[in-house]
């Protein structure tokens, strides 16, 4: 199958780690430390944690930076929880540049594989920012979350 330069370049930025120059700061408590080393290994789930513990500032140092590092890799793994909040992130413009394109796609994302009223909440963030994009931010939104969806 043939694909666009455009479709390329959306696999790609998908596809892609964000990079980002934050300075590790290091733990407060036993508990974070303890969620760091799991992330660090690969645990999805504690990367998902690490990043809500970097948001709030739960035993560790707030950090928007991070939050968004720990949160794109556990999303990247499709994790629901780590991609809704990476959308929030992409949302607000904390730790990331604001984007609406892409926290469409990663709310999206995370809706698709809830269920009953968190499905309901999810789908009603989504559609809530929807209404300060353009038609086709929202089409090219789902066009990366149909790719995003497929390739994994």
């Amino acid at each position: 199958m043939k694909i666009s330069r455009c479709t390329a370049l959306i696999l790609a930025l998908v596809a892609a780690q964000p990079s980002f120059a934050s300075p590790r700061e290091p733990a407060i408590n036993v508990a974070a430390d303890k969620t760091m080393r799991l992330a660090e290994s690969g645990d999805i789930k504690a990367q998902a944690q690490l990043g809500w513990m970097y948001e709030t500032g739960s035993g560790v140092p707030q950090n928007f930076f991070e939050a968004a590092k720990w949160y794109s890799r556990a999303a990247a793994h499709g994790n629901g929880w780590a991609q809704f909040e990476l959308g929030m992130l992409y949302n607000k413009g904390e730790g990331v540049a604001r984007d609406f394109v892409l926290s469409y796609m990663w709310l999206s994302l995370s809706a698709s594989q809830a269920v009953g009223d968190d499905h309901d909440f999810k789908a009603r963030m989504r559609d809530a920012l929807a209404s300060k994009m353009t038609r086709e931010q929202v089409a090219a939104a789902q066009e990366m979350a149909r790719i995003w969806y497929k390739a994994q």
